[in-house]
């Protein structure tokens, strides 16, 4: 049973963390941001990196400051280097099993495989976020990796919006930009 409740609590973070990311897109930017927060005092930072990325990734989406924003989702690539590394199992004190299976302790080869899906993401939002600061060459390195990243992403509306966003952040940023008010950036909601 209690092999049972600790297969349970990562998928109880994760459904945890979508729940208020639907506040946040139902328009409540500022209580979602709380909530998030309070959710990444109770991991820590040493919690599963699966969950500081995806609550990393989307608490940089409640920010009011661009600095902000960018300190989130730099915080959500450390997580996911992490991971993809096999560095952290989330549980202090436990050796980690980085043998040939891949597996990374308790986050396992599906948290590592879920992680490189979430790189373009990643490197797409720190792209935009060092636009809205005026730093066009960060910018260009992150939409450089996004574009590279992009080979895991499924043919699907997920990967489909990524790979749209890209491409039009691409354009902002070359010598023809997109200009003109013309939507751009990571697919996010934002009241």
């Amino acid at each position: 049973m209690a092999e049972r409740q600790e297969q349970a609590a990562p998928d109880a973070v994760l459904t945890r963390i979508g729940q208020v990311v639907m506040l946040h897109h139902g328009g409540d930017r500022e209580e979602a941001r709380e909530r998030l927060l309070g959710l990444w005092t109770e991991l820590g930072e040493d919690g599963d990196p699966l969950h500081r990325c995806t609550l990393a990734h989307y608490l940089a989406d409640t920010q009011d400051d661009p600095t902000d924003e960018l300190a989130w989702d730099l915080r959500a690539l450390s997580a996911a280097d992490e991971l993809a590394d096999g560095r952290n199992t989330g549980n202090p004190g436990e050796a980690e099993d980085t043998g040939d299976t891949g597996d990374t302790g308790d986050v396992g080869q599906e948290g590592a495989i879920a992680i490189r899906a979430f790189y373009p993401s990643l490197h797409l939002n720190l792209a935009a976020d060092y636009v809205k600061l005026d730093r066009p060459d960060a910018a260009r390195t992150h939409i450089r990796r996004a574009r590279a990243a992009c080979t895991v992403l499924a043919d699907d509306g997920y990967g489909n919006g990524v790979r749209a966003a890209i491409g039009r952040l691409e354009l902002r940023l070359g010598d023809g930009g997109a200009g003109g008010g013309e939507s751009w950036g990571p697919p996010r909601q934002r009241p």
